[in-house]
């Protein structure tokens, strides 16, 4: 067994209950749950402040657009949230836009190499 050292910190009333549910949550001791939050951050910061996906099978997407635009998306998600009932994340929008091109690129590209082989 690897050996251990105790560290203390003060920190918020609010901050150690949200640990602590968030423990709770997980099924681990005190311990446990901040030996894995450290480590998680120091892997992320190994990995240039990003979170590493070790499934494989999700990757990032990442990009940065004008403040009026950022503006005019935030304001279009709070209508369909109003709309709707349901909170539309901003990864729920753009993903079904991308979704959306992809399928209509897709049908062209299928619809474009049927009308070849005729």
């Amino acid at each position: 067994m690897a050996q251990t050292k105790n560290l203390c910190a003060q920190i918020s009333l609010d901050l150690h209950q949200k640990i602590c549910e968030a423990r709770e949550r997980a099924g681990l001791t005190t311990a446990q749950y901040i030996t894995a939050l450290i480590t998680e951050y120091f892997k992320m910061k190994e990995n240039g402040g990003n979170e590493t996906m070790t499934n494989g099978k999700t990757r990032t997407l990442a990009f940065q657009i004008d403040e009026e635009f950022f503006l005019r998306i935030k304001a279009h998600l709070e209508r369909e949230t109003a709309r709707t009932g349901h909170k539309l994340t901003q990864r729920e929008f753009v993903l079904g836009l991308i979704e959306e091109a992809l399928n209509e690129a897709e049908r062209q590209a299928q619809d474009a190499e049927a009308a070849e082989n005729k």
